[in-house]
């Protein structure tokens, strides 16, 4: 069977691609290499800026976009792709699998990217617990709090300065004795009475029972150690997109990330792209969800132009 349109990664971006697909009355099917759909959702304790739904948790979230494909009837395949590849001089396309291959007309990749981590004890146990990898998603709920944002980059900054607005205090932890970020984010943030900065250091421990409640900071010149008394941990490291399937198909930023504006077409005709796997500033449910019927309006333009 060739398929309209075969959509890579269920979590929001895929999952609402999958939904104005069924819609248009394309022939869709989903391949998720997870168990889950929701991609980075299920790792979110609590979403508090979803439109309509304050307050869902993550992993609820994830279970109803899932629940709302299925029930329009849209077809899920657990299974990871392998490669990708074409016949027909590129009029179908063909994903390959360790079991099968699958094929159809038009391609959307919503394999999303996925947060670097630190690897430190206590990161993974107290995820959305008090260590968060996004502070516009869970900022609201530190207001009047202490908290520390680890990294020294653009979006380290921005976070600092974003939590700065409603943290009683802020500690900006970085590895390096400067910063890496544009110039004028750092004189902004320099400008923020409330944050202190804390350089050549590292975080060794995120230490908390049930909450996060303090973290082990190393200086990496004098090998000392201070403990933080801190309500939450924002991770800020940077983030790796998950293209490895397609580095030798499609161009890529920089960064990694699949070069791609907001309709989701890229260079190669017939090949999407939707959500976190794409080049956009703002990475976010609400914006992946958008990507997602965005894509699928190119979408049925490219079909309607191959007839």
């Amino acid at each position: 069977m060739i398929y309209d349109v075969i959509i890579v990664g269920s979590g929001p971006a895929g999952l609402s691609a999958a939904i104005y697909a069924v819609r248009a009355q394309l022939s869709v099917l989903v391949l998720e290499k997870e168990y889950m759909s929701g991609g980075q959702m299920l790792n979110t304790y609590e979403v508090d800026n979803y439109p309509g739904l304050p307050g869902i948790g993550g992993f609820e979230l994830g279970v109803k976009f899932r629940e709302h494909a299925e029930k329009l009837g849209v077809k899920f395949i657990n299974i990871e792709v392998r490669h990708i590849g074409e016949e027909e001089e590129g009029r179908v396309k063909v994903l390959y699998t360790n079991r099968e291959e699958f094929r159809a007309r038009a391609l959307v990749l919503a394999m999303g990217a996925r947060h670097s981590s630190l690897g430190v004890p206590g990161e993974k146990e107290l995820a959305g617990m008090g260590v968060s990898y996004c502070a516009t998603c869970d900022g609201a709920f530190f207001k009047g709090r202490t908290v520390a944002v680890v990294g020294g980059g653009d979006a380290a900054v921005e976070d600092a300065l974003f939590l700065a607005r409603g943290c009683e205090k802020v500690y900006l932890v970085h590895r390096r004795d400067e910063l890496r970020a544009a110039r004028l984010l750092q004189e902004n943030l320099k400008k923020c009475g409330n944050v202190e900065f804390i350089w050549d250091s590292e975080v060794t421990a995120i230490r908390g029972e049930e909450q996060v409640e303090c973290a082990v900071i190393r200086n990496k010149k004098s090998g000392t150690e201070r403990v933080l008394d801190l309500d939450g941990v924002f991770i800020a490291v940077g983030m790796k997109p998950n293209t490895e399937i397609i580095t030798n198909i499609l161009q890529l930023d920089k960064n990694g990330y699949i070069c791609a504006s907001e309709d989701g077409i890229t260079e190669k005709p017939g090949i999407f792209a939707a959500g976190d796997i794409r080049t956009k500033h703002l990475r976010q449910i609400v914006t992946a969800v958008s990507d997602g019927a965005n894509v699928i309006s190119s979408v049925e333009t490219y079909l309607e132009g191959m007839l």
